[in-house]
């Protein structure tokens, strides 16, 4: 049976209010050993690096070495089918991640996914994107942009760092809300993506503000509008997208979850530390550093989050008719 949005959010908010069982005694020792986070992406990628700051003051709050495994792989299908076949004790947590979102819909197929198999316990952090265009192009504005598109049906190339991901999506999204006509041309990652629009081989792209932005102090590219709903502190000149594209916002984001059937009261104190350590002022900078927002919240904020995004980034796969590579 498909688990509908309104179920997941309903069911994520009764597992954060689940009477104490006979669980409860063992879950006012826990943790008693070291916690595990399962992370998406290879050492070194920015969700890693989160990763593993949240995890240094999980460990001083929870008395417990909390440590990160990469389990890069199969758009993070990887970790999450390692978590949600693995215990469900609190030992073993994986790094949710927008992703997961996008593949219910892209990996409909599979036997496990973040809403049927994974409990949300806190977000931690989100990012926006930055639409790009290299220093030469004509258009300097969105409307520009979508005028020269309409002018210039299927020729215009927008580049992205692989099928499926939010490079991608985003401009699927920007199509499907200016009904624009473009070729969407995939790389294997940011670097190559930003390569050729560099050399002017693509015209556009939607990147994430902290990779784009050294280029777009140096003059090499040009930013058009943020994902954001409001303008960015590191880049306050730049307006919204949805400003004149109704309806337009992607952030990428991140968070913590388990495997289904962990008990309610282990999922309320993890909640209580993470929104604890991101209240860290120190958590807080080093995270603006990494490009990325803070974003405590309730369980419940989190569990909506993620079947929001479910659904949104589910229509914009069937309209762009994306199938997983």
């Amino acid at each position: 049976m498909k688990l509908t949005r309104r179920h997941f959010v309903r069911l994520a908010a009764g597992a954060a209010s689940m009477p104490a069982l006979p669980w409860a005694a063992r879950a006012q020792a826990y943790p008693t050993r070291p916690i595990t986070v399962m992370v998406f992406v290879g050492p070194g990628g920015t969700p890693d690096i989160i990763a593993r700051v949240i995890g240094q003051a999980l460990t001083q709050r929870l008395g417990q070495s909390v440590l990160v495994e990469n389990r890069p792989g199969g758009a993070g299908n990887i970790a999450l089918q390692a978590v949600a076949r693995a215990p469900a004790d609190g030992y073993t947590l994986l790094q949710v991640a927008t992703p997961h979102a996008i593949n219910v819909t892209l990996y409909e197929k599979s036997p496990v996914n973040v809403m049927s198999d994974i409990v949300p316990i806190a977000g931690t952090n989100s990012d926006s994107f930055v639409m790009l265009v290299p220093a030469a192009f004509p258009a300097k504005t969105v409307p520009e942009l979508i005028a020269y598109a309409k002018a210039n049906p299927g020729k215009v190339n927008v580049a992205s760092a692989g099928t499926a991901n939010l490079t991608h999506l985003s401009a699927e999204l920007f199509r499907m809300r200016t009904g624009i006509d473009w070729v969407h041309v995939p790389f294997r990652g940011s670097p190559a993506a930003h390569a050729a629009l560099l050399a002017g081989e693509v015209q556009v792209m939607f990147d994430a503000v902290a990779a784009a932005l050294p280029h777009i102090q140096s003059g090499a590219l040009r930013a058009l509008g943020v994902s954001a709903t409001a303008r960015m502190r590191v880049l306050p000149d730049i307006p919204p997208i949805g400003d004149f594209v109704p309806g337009f916002e992607v952030t990428g984001w991140l968070g913590y979850g388990a495997p289904k059937g962990t008990p309610a009261e282990i999922i309320t104190r993890l909640h209580r530390e993470v929104n604890a350590a991101l209240a860290d002022p120190a958590i807080n900078a080093r995270l603006l550093e990494l490009g990325s927002v803070p974003r405590p919240g309730s369980t419940a904020d989190f569990s909506r989050l993620i079947a929001d995004e479910t659904e949104k980034w589910g229509k914009v796969i069937k309209f762009a008719g994306i199938k997983a590579e």
